[in-house]
């Protein structure tokens, strides 16, 4: 089972050079059935490595591209009048899939985004009053631009919290530069890429993933985490929902580090990605400038072994 978690990694670091966090967090968010957002200017890679993950998990994907115009029918669909049977019909809209690429997200207006919400939380969706459950495994991939960028929209803090992970594509070094510019773009390369793992796969590393434990000692750090995170002036205090999402980032970083119990280092690895979004958005920081703010605020919070 790791040998084909490893497999999968090294497919992914070897396909998309330069991104090896953020390949693990996106498989650790498939595991989690949850969503994630990437931040970073065009050009990136973002949209390539959400259909990676497509393509690599054959997982059912539909892609939706957020534009100023964007209606939420558009993404939830719509009840037509059959005259035939003089009934409405629903026609489902492309947020029926497995895995939804929104494509700059941030470019949608407020109300679209909106849309959003209940499927990101709760895997329905309701239209004219009636409620469609989506698919047992959904899970949001979402991309946006920095915000401050012409015809953005920025993302109100109840929509960033129902993202798990927030993360940014990041530099290549100089070795992966010349690398890239050797073998050329990897949009080309995906219609040649094979499915590496299977939606049997995703749901036994799921169950695995749940029975990772977490001592007393470890639940009392993340306490402690989440209480000191309340006590700064310049950032929003963490809520009891973002220290269930931090244990449970913390159990699928674990597992993929081929452990079945968690240390320090597991809260203090996923942190950066599931706290930046939530304590500093008010700030209009970028996803990077974030995670670095999280990281120095974590590594300032001792672990103390308690009786």
């Amino acid at each position: 089972m790791m040998k084909t978690i490893e497999t999968f990694l090294f497919e992914g670091e070897t396909f998309i050079p330069g991104n090896k966090t953020q390949i693990k967090l996106c498989l650790m968010a498939l595991l989690l059935n949850r969503n994630v957002l990437i931040e970073d200017v065009p050009g990136m890679g973002k949209t390539t490595l959400v259909k990676f993950f497509a393509k690599a998990t054959g997982l059912d994907f539909h892609r939706i591209q957020f534009t100023s115009d964007l209606l939420p029918s558009d993404i939830l669909g719509v009840s037509i009048f059959q005259k035939e049977s003089e009934t409405f019909i629903f026609r489902p809209g492309p947020i029926f899939g497995e895995l939804i690429l929104a494509d700059e997200l941030n470019r949608g207006t407020p109300k679209t985004q909106s849309a959003l919400l209940q499927a990101m939380e709760e895997k329905s969706v309701t239209v004219d009053g009636v409620t469609h459950h989506l698919p047992k495994r959904f899970c949001l991939f979402a991309t946006q631009n920095p915000r401050g960028q012409y015809g953005t929209y920025p993302l109100p803090e109840s929509q960033l919290d129902r993202f798990l992970f927030k993360f940014s594509m990041g530099h290549l070094s100089k070795e992966e530069e010349i690398e890239l510019l050797n073998t050329g773009s990897r949009t080309e390369k995906l219609h040649d890429l094979q499915k590496l793992i299977s939606h049997g796969d995703l749901n036994s590393w799921e169950l695995e993933v749940r029975k990772v434990s977490a001592s007393k000692m470890i639940l009392d750090y993340l306490a402690d985490v989440l209480h000191a995170s309340r006590n700064l002036e310049e950032a929003y205090g963490l809520s009891p929902r973002a220290g269930l999402d931090l244990l449970e980032a913390a159990r699928a970083w674990a597992y993929l580090e081929n452990r079945n119990h968690l240390i320090p280092d597991d809260i203090q690895a996923v942190f950066p990605f599931v706290a930046g979004h939530r304590m500093f958005s008010q700030h209009s920081l970028s996803a990077s400038s974030e995670n670095h703010r999280a990281r120095e605020f974590i590594i300032g919070v001792p672990f103390v072994k308690k009786k």
